[in-house]
């Protein structure tokens, strides 16, 4: 998996991107990106307004989010901004020049380190119950081929016992997330004071999925995941197994909403006063329905994790 999103020919470093593959919610509305810029305001008022404050957009693809919320803050706040994207792949051409590009999060910086679909990319390791009982490695080949290999050791099966314990039932599935613990908690660390977060595709101890979730993504379509370059591999997000202490956990719905995007139609008033109006106002009504709906973007899972600030959501 790391080989195959991250290597030499890894599907990250493609020149397309992630966006010539799949939709996020940054590709979803600008009323994204407007959102976090609210919420590092946010954070800029509980920080007491420092002279340098952080935006460190974690797993960047090509800057979109970064752009998106340096436009849509105000300019105060804008010059104060320290903007950092954080990717594997090299700076895409035409990008705001104030948006500095870095392969690692920067350490040491007070403000908003936000990851944004990113854990799910983050490696790990699948486990399965052999049809003797035991649970084995899930080992792949590059064209996809798999088998079972050793027995589940160590701190992995230790991980698995206190977070997705299988059920004795040969074929059954789990994704060991230790690898995403230790990524967020040290993306997390890189913060002096300020607030992280992580939203993904995610579940929790109680509904883990009985097979899995790995899946592959190729051209805005679901596809195997075949580990040779070609596609996204993915799989979501144990955010409880992750969260560090003073997390709270809640859905993307909420947390759009508690940064005022919604959903609900304008007046049908302002069709007949400003119809110019109406029609933008109802753009924007559609477009925050589709970042906040049930069964789809509203489900993903915000992880909050404040660190030396109350959380500015309230959670």
């Amino acid at each position: 998996m790391e080989a195959a999103l991250y290597g030499p020919r890894g599907f990250y470093l493609r020149p397309e991107g992630p966006a010539g593959h799949f939709r996020t919610s940054v590709h979803a509305s600008p009323l994204f990106a407007d959102a976090v810029a609210r919420l590092l305001c946010r954070v800029d008022d509980a920080l007491d307004h420092p002279d340098e404050l952080a935006f460190v957009d974690l797993g960047a693809g090509r800057g979109e989010l970064t752009a998106g919320v340096l436009a849509a803050l105000p300019p105060d706040v804008a010059a104060r901004a320290r903007a950092c994207a954080v990717e594997r792949a090299g700076r895409p051409e035409g990008l705001d020049p104030r948006i500095e590009w870095l392969d690692r999060a920067p350490a040491g910086v007070t403000g908003l380190l936000f990851a944004n679909e990113w854990l799910d990319n983050v490696p790990l390791d699948i486990a399965e119950v052999a049809p003797d009982g035991v649970v084995r490695h899930v080992l792949v080949r590059d064209d996809g081929t798999e088998s079972l290999g050793a027995p589940v050791a160590g701190q992995d099966a230790e991980w698995l016992a206190r977070w997705w314990p299988p059920a004795p039932e040969p074929g059954l599935r789990a994704e060991i997330g230790r690898s995403r613990d230790e990524a967020w908690e040290g993306a997390a660390a890189t913060l002096t004071r300020g607030l992280a977060v992580a939203v993904d595709y995610a579940h929790d101890r109680a509904g883990r999925p009985p097979f899995g979730t790995l899946t592959g993504f190729r051209a805005g379509r679901e596809t195997a995941p075949v580990p040779d370059g070609t596609c996204d591999i993915t799989a979501h997000v144990a955010l409880d197994a992750c969260a560090l202490p003073g997390a709270a956990l809640l859905t993307q719905r909420a947390a759009l909403r508690a940064l005022g995007v919604s959903g609900g139609r304008p007046p049908l008033s302002l069709a007949s006063s400003d119809p110019a109006a109406y029609v933008r106002a109802l753009t924007r009504a559609g477009e925050a329905a589709e970042l906040t709906a049930a069964g789809g973007l509203g489900d993903f899972g915000w992880l909050i994790q404040p660190r030396g600030i109350p959380d500015p959501l309230g959670t």
